[in-house]
This record gives C-alpha cells, structure tokens and sequence, in this order.
C-alpha cells in the first residue's frame, strides 16, 4: 500500500504477481503506509480533488507496472 501526497491523494495495493491497482482523488484516507488490507475492507473515500467537477474516483489496474484494461482482470 503507498499513500503519495506530491499529487492528488491516492493509495496503491500490491495484489502481487505483477498487479496492483491504484485509487486516486481520494477526500479521505482510511488506511497507513505498508497496511495489509483485505477485500471489502474500506480504505478510503471518493474526492473533490485535482481539477475535477465533482467527487469522483480514479481507478486504475497496472500490470507489472503498465496499465491495463480492467475489463481483462475484474469478475
């Protein structure tokens, strides 16, 4: 998990094997640096953040460090 606070508030899980899957925008962050996190834990709250129109969130899945698309990955 990183939190990184040089731009927009996001958090970054490791899911290992090469995946990881970022959430950014975030108004609030509910979990720390390097936390292990399970499914269905909540770990923050969708923001106002950045040049937006209103709360959203930015999600995104990497692989191996490349974004790829989630319809590939997701049930």
């Amino acid at each position: 998990l990183r939190q990184d606070r040089r731009g927009p508030p996001l958090i970054q899980i490791d899911h290992g094997n090469g995946y990881s899957t970022l959430y950014a925008h975030l108004s609030n962050i509910g979990v720390g640096v390097c936390a292990s996190v399970g499914a269905g834990q909540w770990i923050g709250a969708s923001g106002n953040t950045g040049n937006s129109q209103g709360a959203h969130l930015h999600f995104e899945v990497r692989q191996n460090g490349g974004f790829i698309n989630p319809w590939f990955v997701l049930p």
